[in-house]
């Protein structure tokens, strides 16, 4: 009798969702603000991030990345 109201509750039950660990997505920490020329301890401004998403390869990438992270806030 117990093992099928424990069977029932895990059934109806949420999954418990998993933390994003986003410290092993960042590969280079700092790599975008040296690209851009900004001191450490500076923060990017909203215009260089955005003029610099528009841009190829990794720097694109990486403010892309830098603006996704940005929303999660």
């Amino acid at each position: 009798m117990k093992n099928q109201s424990l069977k029932k509750k895990m059934a109806t039950s949420r999954p418990q969702t998993k933390k994003l660990n986003i410290k092993k997505a960042i590969k280079k920490p700092g790599a975008l603000r040296g690209a851009l020329g900004i001191k450490a301890g500076k923060k990017i401004p909203a215009s260089k991030l955005n003029k610099a998403a528009k841009a190829p390869g990794k720097l694109g990438q990486r403010a892309r990345f830098a603006k996704t992270l940005k929303g999660l806030r």
